[in-house]
């Protein structure tokens, strides 16, 4: 183990007597275990080409979930090709007028 300060040393300390509790909600650990299991195995490599506008969003979005953003784009992708990604209409169309008033304006 590499070498710990005093205050990872009282919180390992804190961790293996069991006083420390997960804060996570039931939905949150869903989501990471789902992006956990969508790019554990990664065994070929993509390379797409993506707007500025559309990688910004994405970044941004992966940086409120907390993963990386292309963690973010494995797992969307990985639940569009299983047929678990809704389609939200509105919120589509929302998207797309934000995306044309944003290219508009650059």
């Amino acid at each position: 183990m590499s070498k710990l300060d005093a205050y990872e040393r009282k919180v390992l300390a804190a961790y293996e007597s069991g006083k420390l509790k997960s804060v996570a909600t039931k939905s949150e650990l869903q989501n990471l275990k789902a992006a956990a299991r969508a790019t554990a195995i990664k065994d070929r490599r993509v390379n797409i080409r993506l707007s500025s506008i559309d990688l910004g969003d994405i970044q941004a979005k992966a940086l409120e979930e907390g993963v990386p953003y292309q963690t973010l784009i494995a797992s969307v992708l990985h639940k569009y090709v299983t047929g678990r990604l809704s389609d939200k209409s509105q919120r589509i169309t929302s998207r797309l007028s934000r995306t044309t008033r944003k290219r508009a304006a650059g």
